[in-house]
């Protein structure tokens, strides 16, 4: 077991005597630069993944070595624009794995909203562990099994999306680690492995919000354009819309001013014409606050001290019952952005209070 997984357990992180050898040592030292290649078959995109999961486990130490590699973004964009997206096909592990259903799929997403739950609520660094430790054991085992094509492809489509959420929650708790940028990589083969060509280009878009946060600007903008230009006319008007939005983030901090006023035009317009009936369960949480947000990023960075506000005072408005604190967090951060450019300097500091009353009821990880 992982030392991790031992201490989970009660256990001590390494078992006494000689007999006990721990993951650490019972396996070659994984490569991870394989990692940050987008793994070409479905069989490589289920190694890669799960070599990430016990690496992680192994030596926590790992989320912060190495350095995020541009290239590697890049290269994952282009390849899945233009390679093919097929199905897994049939999973017949030579070593009898265990028979997968749909029914194994429904219980292993349905397992994973948990833990996205507790990301929205209290922030990435809260469960992430136990995210990755649950992967490690129920997806690994779940990729290593007997299934026919159509079930392969829903349970490519779940490890995905859990992938995404491990990438999302490793960013949130170390914004600057090249291990989120890896799990980025890997969620998007396996959403290719699955033929989820929607899911995909959600993932480069996530993507595009990590280069902007790195500084990445240029790269940040072709992520999202290579999401839309993948999708062209099978994206849903909500998912166009988000497209659209983290494209504006980057070019807002490029300082292109024109082109990210066309970017955030586009994604109005596109959001007004939106079906919520339509989108996929993933994109549902882009609401008007939501929305609100996004922009009120792109104008604060824009230096638009007003206009920034209002759009931030309308997502802080439309908020909902507090079970995406993370998201009104950071509204209102820039909200209070917002303030002091515009000369204000007596708000900012109610909105610190408030700030502080959902860190003392959600725990820090809002923060």
């Amino acid at each position: 077991m992982p030392p991790a997984a031992r201490r989970a357990l009660g256990l001590a992180a390494e078992p006494s005597g000689s007999a006990g050898v721990s993951l650490a040592h019972s396996r070659q030292a994984p490569d991870l630069d394989a990692g940050l290649e987008f793994p070409g078959t479905p069989a490589q995109a289920a190694g890669n993944v799960s070599m990430l999961w016990r690496a992680d486990l192994t030596d926590q130490g790992v989320l912060e070595r190495g350095l995020i590699n541009p290239a590697a973004w890049n290269d994952a964009s282009l390849r899945w624009l233009i390679g093919p997206a097929g199905g897994p096909g049939e999973g017949t592990d030579s070593l009898g794995g265990v028979r997968v259903g749909m029914g194994d799929v429904e219980r292993f997403h349905a397992t994973v909203e948990l833990f996205a739950q507790l990301g929205d609520r209290f922030g990435g660094g809260h469960a992430r562990e136990s995210l990755i430790q649950y992967l490690s054991m129920d997806g690994e085992r779940l990729l290593r099994g007997r299934y026919p094509e159509s079930v392969g492809s829903a349970l490519f489509s779940a490890v995905a999306e859990a992938t995404l959420l491990a990438a999302w929650m490793t960013y949130d708790a170390r914004p600057r680690s090249p291990y989120a940028q890896r799990y980025f990589i890997q969620a998007l083969g396996l959403a290719n492995a699955a033929g989820d060509r929607l899911l995909g280009a959600s993932i480069l878009d996530a993507m595009s919000h990590q280069a902007t946060y790195v500084g990445r600007f240029g790269e940040a903008a072709n992520l999202a354009r290579a999401a839309r230009t993948g999708t062209s006319g099978i994206a849903t008007a909500t998912l166009t819309a988000h497209f659209h939005t983290m494209e504006a983030r980057a070019l807002a901090r490029l300082g292109d001013a024109k082109a990210c006023d066309r970017a955030m035009a586009e994604a109005v317009r596109d959001f007004e014409r939106r079906n919520p009936a339509a989108d996929p369960h993933w994109i549902q949480y882009f609401d008007e606050a939501e929305l609100s947000a996004e922009l009120g990023h792109c104008l604060r960075d824009l230096r638009r001290a007003a206009d920034a506000a209002q759009c931030a005072s309308r997502s802080v408005g439309a908020a909902g019952d507090g079970t995406f604190a993370r998201s009104d967090f950071f509204a209102m951060m820039v909200l209070a952005d917002a303030y002091l450019g515009a000369g204000n300097r007596s708000r900012p500091v109610a909105l610190r209070r408030w700030h502080w009353q959902q860190v003392r009821r959600s725990g820090p990880g809002v923060a």
